[in-house]
C-alpha cells in the first residue's frame, strides 16, 4: 500500500502600518481601526471573529443557518509562572447565536467543538482559550 503525502493549505495574510497611524491591507484598503485600539484589542477581536467564521464555515457544511452571532473576549496578560516574557495567560471567550433548526446535544457538541478548534486565532495562542457558549438562549456545555 502506497500512501501519498497531502499538503497543506496554505494561507497568507499581510497588512500595513503607515506613518499616519492607519492598518492597511495588501491591497491598500484602509482597515478601520480607533487609534485607541491595542494590540491586545485587537488579539481579542481577532480571536472572537475567528471563532465565529469557523462556526460559520462548519455549520454552513453541516446545514444549519446561523441567525445571528455576537460575542466578547477578556484576556489576562503576565508573566507566566514559568518565568519568562509576558504573555496572554488567559483568555475567555463568550460566544451568543442563534441556530436554525435546533439541533441535538451531540451535533451541537461536535459543532461547537469544531468551531473552536478550526480557528487559528485560538489554536496560535499558548493559554488554550476558555469557550463558553449560548445557543438559543441556553448555555451550552462549561
Amino acid at each position: 500500500m502506497r500512501f501519498v503525502a497531502i499538503r497543506a493549505k496554505k494561507f497568507r495574510y499581510a497588512v500595513e502600518f503607515d506613518e499616519a497611524g492607519e492598518l492597511r491591507e495588501e491591497d491598500g484598503v484602509a482597515l478601520e481601526t480607533a487609534p485607541e485600539w491595542s494590540p491586545e484589542h485587537l488579539l481579542l477581536a481577532a480571536l472572537v471573529r475567528c471563532t465565529l467564521k469557523s462556526l460559520r464555515y462548519n455549520a454552513r457544511n453541516s446545514g444549519v443557518d446561523i441567525r445571528s452571532t455576537s460575542g466578547s473576549a477578556r484576556a489576562l496578560v503576565t508573566r507566566p509562572r514559568s518565568g519568562g516574557r509576558y504573555a496572554v495567560v488567559e483568555a475567555k471567550v463568550d460566544l451568543n447565536v442563534e441556530l436554525e433548526p435546533d439541533l441535538g446535544e451531540v451535533e451541537l457538541s461536535d459543532l461547537l467543538e469544531f468551531a473552536e478548534r478550526d480557528c487559528f486565532i485560538g489554536s496560535s495562542l499558548t493559554a488554550e482559550p476558555q469557550y463558553r457558549w449560548t445557543v438559543n438562549g441556553r448555555a451550552v456545555g462549561s
